[in-house]
């Protein structure tokens, strides 16, 4: 569960703010809306790891190309079929 706090209350209790985001993610308002998440770093590269990066087909190896070639899509997502015709 995210703790919410205000940006005035985060410039007044900022280190007991920043104990909880050690232990859960803090989103802090302002003017009543979300405007940032404060989180532990070691949180902060969990999340990062599985950052993704859009390649060209020529940028890929000839390992990512052959997997690409052989992959199935599940069998549920036939009931999509329609929507590429």
């Amino acid at each position: 569960m995210t703790q919410t706090i205000s940006s005035a209350d985060f410039l007044k209790s900022y280190g007991s703010i920043v104990q909880a985001a050690l232990r859960e993610p803090v989103s802090i308002t302002n003017h009543g809306r979300e405007h940032l998440v404060l989180l532990s770093a070691e949180e902060y590269r969990r999340l990062k790891q599985y950052d993704r990066t859009a390649m060209y087909p020529w940028e890929l190896d000839d390992a990512a190309l052959t997997a690409l070639a052989a992959a199935e899509p599940p069998a549920d997502a036939a009931e999509f079929d329609h929507e590429v015709r």
